[in-house]
């Protein structure tokens, strides 16, 4: 491999990864707290970047405005999940995880409808030029601060808040948390609206890079799971640790060789991992 193509893929690997960390940790933290996996995480992110075509491209606000609502509506939209199909369920995770592949596909459907299904919407960029000549765009090159400071507004918030903190101990035991006066609803609600808002984050800044389709969470969806299930099913340092592993095998894989090989390849590291080590890499055994 050329220099100039590794210092691309290498790049294009980052950012990936940083998309991918968003996605899982969202992902991480509700099943964390609620022990049921959203199947429609990825429609989640489809929303997110939606929000932005909408209010960007068509509305014209500024672009750090139009993430920031789209991040505010996937939020509100996690919220909405929470009190209408997990709650009322009571903690029954097959009937959530139909409950919620309905969702995706009524989403899918709906937006479908709505915005049309064979033509992608195109967000212009925000920023034009490149970085480091021709290897990676700004607009890309966006992503990655912006997903690390979520990130790390994240971890302050789980270590030093005391919600944060709340949130944790729900997440570890959440009958030990209710004895200690913590309202496991409202964090059943707040792991959500996190959910949502990383979803919507990183949905709303892929929508300059990538078509906006009714049907583009399914890539990221799948590849989240594998990397929440490597990580470590409800660990947040897991699912990031995850991130950048498959961020830069499936990137280094693609342009080598292929995205199949790519996918085949993700499924056996997950197997191999869990063969090692059932819980993933930081996943903990109950007892």
């Amino acid at each position: 491999m050329e220099l100039d193509l590794a210092l691309q893929t290498a790049a294009n690997s980052g950012i990936l990864t940083c998309i991918y960390a968003l996605v899982a940790v969202g992902m991480a933290i509700i099943f964390g707290v609620m022990k049921m996996a959203n199947m429609a995480h990825g429609e989640f992110y489809m929303v997110g970047a939606y929000t932005v075509w909408l209010l960007y491209a068509v509305a014209g606000w500024p672009f750090p405005a139009a993430v920031i609502g789209g991040m505010a509506i996937v939020g509100g939209l996690g919220i909405v999940v929470e009190r209408t199909i997990f709650r009322p369920l009571g903690g029954q995770v097959v009937v959530g995880y139909i409950a919620t592949a309905g969702l995706m596909f009524m989403l899918q459907v709906g937006v479908g409808r709505i915005f049309g299904v064979g033509r992608p919407e195109i967000v212009p960029t925000y920023f034009t030029g490149s970085f480091l000549g021709t290897v990676v765009g700004e607009q890309r090159l966006l992503v990655v601060p912006a997903a690390v400071t979520a990130l790390l507004i994240l971890w302050y918030f789980l270590t030093r808040v005391k919600a944060g903190q709340a949130l944790r101990a729900t997440a570890q035991d959440p009958e030990a948390a209710s004895l200690q006066g913590i309202n496991i609803r409202r964090m059943t609600v707040l792991a959500m609206a996190i959910g949502g808002v990383f979803a919507g984050l990183a949905g709303g800044l892929m929508a300059p890079v990538y078509p906006v389709t009714p049907y583009m969470g399914h890539a990221v969806i799948l590849i989240a799971f594998i990397v929440i299930i490597v990580g470590g099913l409800g660990s947040i340092m897991g699912a990031v640790i995850a991130s950048v592993i498959f961020g830069f095998l499936y990137t280094f894989v693609t342009t080598v060789l292929d995205g199949v090989i790519a996918s085949i390849i993700g499924v056996i590291v997950m197997l191999v991992v869990l063969a090692i080590k059932p819980t993933g890499l930081l996943g903990r055994v109950k007892v």
